[in-house]
């Protein structure tokens, strides 16, 4: 009888850390918004006519008020722009990026009623060849879930 409660206790140890571990897991999943398409559509036109290559890009399922990282290897000396475009629905848009030291080297926000809008651009030349961090957010009171968001990363080569 004892060794069978040990063995109950076990096993219910196991499966609740199997449980646990699936929750803390942040998976990064696509969406699609027609408005955003048209926008990173124009983005990267724009871009490449001003001497950038397109790098990475990403549409993603984000919750309001929730960070959702992104992590970029980055090279000493080149020059970067990055493209964060929110859910249009939005009232405030954010990003923080991190350099490997988790030392905040860029902050950018904008509200929905700001020229940008649901755009948040940036460029930036790191001092170091290391991986960066970018953290979008976004806070909508009418969608908690759902969120779509679209990140790019383009490269200055002219």
């Amino acid at each position: 009888m004892k060794s069978f409660r040990l063995f109950s206790v076990l096993i219910f140890i196991l499966f609740s850390q199997d449980v646990l571990s699936q929750n803390d897991v942040i998976r990064l999943q696509s969406c699609n918004n027609d408005l955003i398409k048209k926008q990173s559509d124009s983005l990267k036109f724009l871009y490449s006519n001003d001497g950038y290559i397109l790098l990475k890009e990403a549409s993603i399922t984000m919750e309001s008020e929730y960070e959702m990282p992104v992590v970029i290897p980055l090279n000493e000396g080149t020059y970067y722009q990055f493209v964060f475009i929110g859910d249009y629905s939005s009232k405030l848009y954010e990003v923080r990026m991190y350099d490997w030291d988790e030392k905040m080297v860029v902050y950018k926000k904008n509200q929905w009623g700001d020229v940008d809008g649901n755009v948040i651009s940036y460029s930036y030349i790191p001092k170091f060849s290391e991986f960066h961090m970018m953290k979008p957010v976004q806070v909508n009171k009418q969608k908690k879930k759902g969120l779509c968001g679209y990140v790019m990363l383009f490269k200055k080569v002219k």
